[in-house]
């Protein structure tokens, strides 16, 4: 298979597992696609966060912003099956309602929800509203897509420096270590997104991505020795959040 077939199966391996959108059924599946697929990431949030914006868009034609805020975070999560956001609830219930590492883990995989996902996820999706609702619409629309592309940037930075936990899980094809070149890769779709209109926001919301980055990680690799696939989704969600806020501290201020 030559590099740019194989890389084009790769994509839609990402789309395929990260999204509810179907793939042409020549791409096939191997488990070592998964791992490849993971620098492709911010490009599959890259797409959701574009598909957002137009829905936001096309919604304040009619609606005011807050109700087209809201469609379109409906729409994000219909097409990726609130993958992420699922991630979030697992995690919370997880760090919020276990003391030691093995019933993390077994809080951390089971399906049903608790109170602190619950609360985590009413908390995160009302700011997200708030957020963006706040915004002047051109920014509000940009910031959609990069968010989306950003966060999961940092998000699978943690498949290059810490340790997948599970001896079996759903992430588990996706969560072999991931080489700099992928991540630099990842990095250049995903990244460039925050800086227009305005480079000093951007540098800014780097700044604070890549704290925030270095105290998620400490936290997971105190409380379970690394991480899971609902960790990643956990921090994707932080993410994309602190991203929002920054966006709407900067303009305020």
């Amino acid at each position: 298979m030559n590099r740019p077939s194989r890389e084009l199966r790769y994509f839609f391996t990402a789309l395929g597992y990260f999204t509810r959108v179907p793939v042409p059924r020549w791409v096939g599946f191997e488990a070592d696609y998964l791992n490849a697929a993971a620098r492709y990431f911010p490009l599959i949030g890259v797409l959701i966060g574009g598909f957002g914006a137009v829905v936001y868009l096309a919604a304040l034609r009619v609606f005011p912003a807050g109700v087209a805020v809201l469609l379109s975070m409906a729409a994000t999560l219909l097409i990726t099956g609130a993958f992420h956001e699922d991630g979030l609830a697992d995690c919370a219930d997880a760090f919020g309602g276990a003391y030691t590492r093995d019933d993390t883990l077994r809080i951390m995989h089971d399906s049903r929800i608790g109170a602190f996902g619950a609360i985590a996820l009413i908390v995160a999706l009302a700011l997200k509203w708030q957020t963006l609702a706040s915004m002047l619409p051109l920014r509000t629309s940009w910031m959609i897509v990069a968010a989306h592309a950003a966060s999961r940037t940092f998000a699978i930075s943690y498949l290059c420096t810490l340790d997948y936990v599970r001896a079996e899980g759903k992430a588990k094809p996706v969560a072999q270590k991931m080489s700099a070149g992928a991540f630099m890769l990842a990095a250049v779709i995903g990244l460039p997104w925050l800086f227009w209109p305005d480079w000093r926001l951007g540098c800014v919301t780097i700044v604070a991505l890549g704290a925030m980055r270095f105290f998620i990680g400490r936290y997971f690799v105190r409380r379970i020795g690394g991480y899971t696939g609902d960790c990643l989704g956990f921090a994707q969600q932080l993410f994309e959040l602190a991203i929002y806020l920054t966006g709407l501290a900067w303009i305020s201020s």
